[in-house]
């Protein structure tokens, strides 16, 4: 397990003085990041083998988000890897122990000189000691679009500089930040979230958005299927709100 203390930010709260989801997003990022970073199998180490990890899919459960200045514990801990996969959970806690929010990711790793999975390495094997997968209601990697539902109309994305990461195509978190603008303006306090990513998006393309509402008695599901110009769902995220 891996983790590092920090404080929720201003610039990471709403207007309410609280962390927004993208926030919490890139937490969860930074987390991996850092553990990466703290080698062997670094950054520039998959790079030098042209290997990358890829984000297959994202899902995060948010029980209580923190305030403006609250001491918070991050984590990470991969429990699985196997082949080109790995599977890590991520947590976020209060210094007190509060678990606030959870999540599961599934990544693959990827040769892109090859374009094909790549094996994890041993190296990569040693930098990552395996733990206990955490306990949650671990849903289904794939998302189903809905064929029923209310749609919403949707303006055409055009990726920017902004949007990339340093492998030079959409951040993951970028996706979930597409998908929240489009519902912000319909949409409650985000309690639940799943992403399917089934393509890369690069400099220039166009992200054609569709989005589709579905309520039950408790909430509201929206499924944003963020499109290539051939209408193949690059990313897919399912936001429930209260």
């Amino acid at each position: 397990m891996y983790t590092f203390n920090s404080r929720i930010r201003y610039s990471e709260v709403d207007s309410e003085g609280i962390l927004t989801l993208e926030s919490l997003i890139d937490y969860f990022q930074d987390c991996s990041t850092f553990q990466t970073q703290d080698g062997p199998a670094t950054m520039e180490y998959l790079r030098s083998l042209n290997l990358a990890w890829v984000l297959n899919s994202w899902q995060i459960e948010i029980k209580r988000y923190p305030k403006l200045c609250e001491e918070v514990v991050i984590g990470t801990l991969p429990y699985e890897l196997k082949g080109a996969l790995g599977l890590r959970n991520f947590f976020m806690d209060t210094k007190d122990g509060e678990r606030l929010a959870i999540a599961n990711s599934v990544w693959t790793l990827f040769n892109f000189e090859k374009s094909i999975p790549a094996r994890v390495t041993p190296v990569i094997v040693d930098a990552y000691p395996l733990d206990e997968k955490l306990e949650m209601n671990y849903g289904d990697r794939k998302i189903k679009v809905p064929e029923t539902g209310q749609i919403h109309s949707c303006e055409d994305i055009v990726v920017r500089k902004h949007n990339l990461d340093t492998n030079n195509h959409v951040n993951n978190g970028q996706y979930i930040r597409m998908a929240m603008d489009l519902v912000k303006d319909k949409a409650g306090k985000i309690t639940s979230m799943r992403a399917e990513y089934k393509r890369q998006a690069y400099l220039g393309d166009i992200l054609k958005p569709v989005v589709i509402e579905n309520k039950t008695s408790d909430n509201s599901i929206y499924t944003v299927s963020l499109n290539n110009a051939e209408g193949q769902a690059v990313c897919v995220v399912e936001l429930i709100v209260k």
